[in-house]
């Protein structure tokens, strides 16, 4: 019996309360926004769907965006993103997702295999509470928005998800077969008697486009999700064609390089519920103008950006082999990570640290045009200085470590110290 089902009436006609299975995230998390992803069967593109929501979030403003990937023992996340490499930095205030190229957080089972190809020959409860962690023990920070890949059908998994984890909605994924009509039928039944809101439904495999005319070919006959999602009273939000294009993105693990816009509906959907959000905490923040402050900022999460040449702060901010990027909670050291310096290109590594959430740059010296763009993003900028990064960091942490606003002037080329 789920948890939304109603418990048996006791002798004096009143019913017992439902008992109550929902997680608290981490403290250091804020995530504004939670969507699941979810399909009746496997094979219909869950992932994708997953993968480019995530990816046309993430480029509209300033979102930030983290994938959990639920599918635990069918995990195609870090293949998507090409960070099937990377692992997962632990500490003792939690576990650090990985970040993508282009600043995605994310989480899978797979970044934590010694192997990514062993098989997860898991029961059910121990599947289910391995998606818990992932919600409970990763440090996701502030997202907008985080999205979970979730496994095909109603089972364990998608029941524990239900229950515990508050969601802002689900996305059903779906493919134009009739067969597939009825399965998806058991997710939206699943999702409505546990009062799950439904965004909508997104049909996979659509139709294919000739490359050589432009004609639109329906390899599996007419679809009815439309009209279907019109008789369950839940909104259509779009197809999505079998596209060469899209496959050769997945496969070289650079899923978020896609250009076309194909679900122009979903991502106007999921805007509007954060704009519901948006709302929704300005007038908490309002209510909360009457009541005495606290301080909150000892248990969030610090990213500081050290610009890096070895073991030492790198004189030039635009010139340095990459960034050592220091995670604190509460004034201390939580974590690190590296991030190479990907070359001189204008804006490009103010944007790049923006995006991997970073909040404070440390550096030798800096553009006066770098300088202004991580201004206008609210990233405090610390030059002048100078020795080997350990020192340094703990400098910053102590309040010792003043910036003498030292300014990049002396270069060929404009963009040499990120000046624009």
């Amino acid at each position: 019996m789920d948890s939304k089902q109603p418990s048996h009436t006791a002798k004096s006609g009143q019913e017992h309360e439902h008992p109550d299975f929902s997680l608290e995230n981490n403290p250091n998390n804020d995530i504004k926004r939670v969507i699941a992803v979810v399909s009746g069967k496997g094979g219909v593109g869950k992932s994708m769907v997953t993968s480019l929501l995530a990816t046309y979030m993430q480029r509209i403003g300033q979102n930030r965006v983290g994938i959990l990937d639920a599918d635990i023992t069918g995990p195609s996340i870090p293949k998507l993103f090409g960070v099937g490499d990377k692992e997962p930095l632990g500490t003792e205030a939690g576990l650090f997702p990985v970040t993508s190229a282009h600043g995605m957080q994310l989480m899978s089972i797979n970044l934590l295999l010694d192997d990514a190809e062993s098989p997860v020959v898991w029961r059910g409860p121990i599947l289910a509470n391995t998606v818990k962690q992932f919600w409970t023990d990763v440090l996701w920070g502030d997202l907008d928005f985080m999205f979970l890949d979730m496994p095909p059908g109603t089972g364990d998994v998608p029941l524990t998800v239900f229950q515990s984890i508050p969601l802002d909605g689900i996305i059903i994924v779906t493919s134009p077969q009739d067969l597939v009509s009825m399965i998806v039928k058991k997710a939206v039944n699943m999702a409505k008697k546990m009062d799950i809101p439904i965004i909508g439904i997104v049909e996979n495999m659509s139709h294919v486009i000739c490359p050589g005319c432009g004609e639109t070919i329906k390899i599996f006959g007419e679809s009815v999700t439309e009209e279907l999602a019109l008789e369950w009273g839940i909104p259509y939000l779009g197809s999505l064609p079998i596209d060469p294009v899209l496959s050769q993105l997945s496969d070289a693990g650079q899923i978020e390089e896609v250009s076309k816009d194909y679900l122009p509906k979903a991502v106007q959907a999921l805007n509007k519920l954060l704009a519901k959000s948006e709302t929704a905490n300005a007038q908490v923040s309002a209510a909360q103008k009457i009541q005495p402050e606290q301080d909150s900022k000892e248990n969030t999460i610090k990213k500081i950006a050290v610009a890096s040449e070895g073991h030492y702060v790198c004189e030039h901010f635009g010139h340095c082999e990459g960034f050592t990027i220091y995670s604190t909670v509460a004034g201390k050291i939580a974590g690190q990570e590296y991030l190479p310096n990907p070359g001189h290109k204008p804006g490009l590594l103010p944007n790049l640290l923006n995006d991997n959430g970073v909040h404070v740059v440390i550096a030798g010296g800096m553009g006066a045009g770098a300088i202004d763009i991580f201004n206008e993003k609210g990233i405090d900028v610390i030059t002048g200085a100078k020795g080997m990064l350990e020192q340094t960091i703990e400098n910053y942490l102590a309040g010792k470590l003043m910036s003498t606003g030292s300014i990049c002037h002396d270069h060929q080329h404009a963009g040499d110290c990120g000046a624009h």
